[in-house]
């Protein structure tokens, strides 16, 4: 397992040089409107030129790109072009705000989806149809819809919850529970719907497999064969499913933390390529390909441990 993770990390790393360098080469292009920014459309050319060269934006990508690894080597990923704020500083706080409603969404979401996907998968004929109709319906609406609905039945008519902005836990925990609670429901039906319906489709499969009938004439009860062994054995696809679904909360969370008002990671980069805040940019780059890449490697060793079948170190 230990070389597993090793040889992971390192195929992570390579990855992360490469996503790096094309974000980097990408943002390249918008330099021109970064100074154009600061300086106006009026400006003179020597002003101009001054100021590429004090921003060290008049030498080549790959010399820039270069000199941006070396200080993230050394933990430094620049500062904000606007606020001046060290990179390295500011992105974890938004990330925390992002994850309290990710993390609690992800979780909701599995409980969910494990006790409806088994729940159609075991029972079949209308328990079946119906638990794929709720699925269906949480493919089916949109996010921003059931966030908008909910601030307006729980925010605006009964008072219960607030309708914007975020608590931070250290200050207030019921507070912050009362913040998120919106975002995260919002969040949670649509990754409930896509784990509960890869669940199914594995508990099915399994539930036809040549062990399960053997267990079944030896009287063990259909208990301890759906939950026991069949849930184990079909886990693996899940957690596939639910590496993408934490994957795509975080675009989701884009869209929730700009009506929520929250100061996630989300709203954060929306910003700042508003703004073509390049170094900021690069050190959202950091904080998601490594978040990711840590993602798949627990998803891989977690499928391991609950099949060995399925493991490859």
């Amino acid at each position: 397992m230990f070389l597993f993770a090793m040889r992971r990390i390192g195929t992570g790393f390579i990855l992360f040089l490469i996503v790096a360098l094309i974000t980097f080469w990408l943002l390249s292009f918008s330099f021109d409107s970064v100074i154009a920014q600061k300086l106006g459309t009026a400006a003179s050319p020597e002003t101009i030129a001054a100021l590429k060269s004090e921003m060290g934006l008049d030498r080549s990508v790959v010399v820039q790109y270069l000199d941006w690894l070396q200080g993230v080597f050394h933990g430094d990923l620049g500062r904000s072009l606007y606020t001046q704020e060290p990179v390295i500083d500011a992105v974890p706080p938004r990330m925390v705000v992002t994850l309290s409603i990710v993390i609690p969404a992800l979780l909701i979401a599995t409980v969910i989806a494990v006790i409806l996907g088994v729940f159609a998968a075991s029972r079949g004929g209308g328990a079946d149809k119906g638990a794929q109709g709720l699925m269906l319906f949480g493919y089916l609406v949109p996010n921003l819809l059931v966030a908008i609905l909910l601030t307006v039945v729980l925010a605006v008519n009964l008072h219960w919850l607030p309708a914007t902005g975020y608590v931070r836990f250290g200050d207030d925990p019921v507070g912050w529970l009362k913040s998120i609670t919106i975002p995260v429901i919002a969040l949670a039906i649509g990754g409930a719907a896509a784990i509960a319906n890869q669940v199914r489709g594995a508990m099915i499969d399994e539930l036809r497999k040549d062990y399960v009938r053997t267990l079944r004439t030896r009287g063990v009860s259909t208990r301890a064969v759906v939950y026991k062994h069949a849930l184990r054995n079909a886990a693996g696809p899940a957690l596939t499913v639910f590496m993408i679904t934490f994957t795509n909360m975080f675009g989701g969370a884009l869209i929730i933390e700009q009506v929520f008002a929250l100061p996630g990671f989300g709203t954060y980069s929306f910003n700042s390529a508003l703004q073509v805040d390049y170094p900021v940019l690069m050190g959202l780059t950091v904080f998601g390909v490594a978040l990711t890449l840590g993602v798949n490697l627990l998803t891989d060793l977690a499928n391991g441990w609950l099949n060995p079948k399925a493991r490859i170190y």
